[in-house]
């Protein structure tokens, strides 16, 4: 349903790894911020992931405020925000919920909240750039199959996975063979969390690993010539459904993301059980799924 002529809206997504002691705390605390807003708000131990949409004040009031709140004790501050338009209202509810991860790898002791963590091996876009057209790097989409047969940067291998859980073990198969060939290996995703997550562990199989900052959204808000490098659409975790390289919703359907692919029949199934029991959340997806 497209927005009200006279309310512009935007979709702010942000994540941050840091070690929160007392994630309860943060949770109500955000649950005040959040407000007049919609969308949805992990909370971990190891840190914070939103996707969130309203007019464009109010969202600004909130990202200073989750930066700047005491309560919060500057866990958040000079947090990353990527920005897009909205020409249908991208949710329809707001909750903050508790999780044993913000994004679930299920690998035990496994956490993006590294405090050593390598700075370096994050590549700002033009630096991306210049590195996947080396004939040295494997260039690895850590996302889900269904998202990369929507789009994908040229050159890209789909590790053709349904379920982002599944993607160690596809690395652990292959990671010997990339070692052995002297090649580096490039990833990225939609925002940067499931890179963010996973590129630490892939470290220890002596891998050379470098992610996309900020993911494939930061891309298309710094680079206006993003199309030279990606063919297609970016799928987003919410009823706007897909995003061009300039940020804009196209007229994709969920019937055409899913419906070819009879492993995503029962993600169709989904959106089309919240279509019919809410009609007004047409092409919903569920928040809790909402990779940043």
């Amino acid at each position: 349903m497209p927005a009200p002529a006279d309310t512009a809206l935007v979709h702010t997504s942000f994540y941050r790894f840091v070690p929160l002691a007392d994630p309860d705390a943060v949770v109500a605390v955000l649950r005040e911020l959040v407000q007049p807003l919609k969308g949805s708000v992990l909370v971990a131990e190891e840190g914070i992931s939103g996707a969130l949409a309203g007019p464009v004040d109010d969202v600004a009031a909130f990202e200073q405020a989750v930066q700047h709140d005491a309560r919060l004790a500057g866990a958040f501050l000079g947090m990353p925000f990527k920005h897009s338009a909205c020409r249908t209202r991208p949710f329809w509810k707001v909750r903050v919920q508790r999780k044993k991860e913000i994004v679930a790898l299920n690998l035990p002791g496994v956490t993006g909240a590294v405090p050593d963590r390598a700075t370096g091996q994050h590549l700002a876009p033009e630096a991306w750039r210049e590195l996947i057209a080396r004939d040295d790097v494997v260039v690895l989409d850590n996302r889900n199959s269904f998202e990369y047969r929507l789009g994908h940067f040229q050159g890209a291998v789909d590790p053709c996975v349904g379920n982002f859980r599944d993607f160690p073990a596809y690395v652990a198969e292959h990671a010997a063979h990339w070692q052995a060939e002297g090649r580096k290996v490039a990833m990225y995703c939609t925002g940067g969390i499931r890179c963010e997550k996973t590129s630490a562990w892939m470290q220890q199989f002596g891998l050379d690993v470098y992610q996309l900052d900020g993911g494939i959204l930061n891309y298309f808000q710094q680079l206006p010539d993003a199309d030279r490098d990606w063919q297609g659409e970016c799928f987003v975790f919410d009823n706007r459904v897909a995003v061009d390289t300039c940020l804009q919703e196209t007229d994709t359907t969920v019937d055409q993301v899913y419906g070819d692919s009879p492993d995503e029949a029962w993600r169709l199934e989904r959106a089309r059980r919240l279509e019919s029991a809410q009609p007004k959340q047409a092409n919903a997806i569920p928040a809790q799924d909402n990779p940043t």
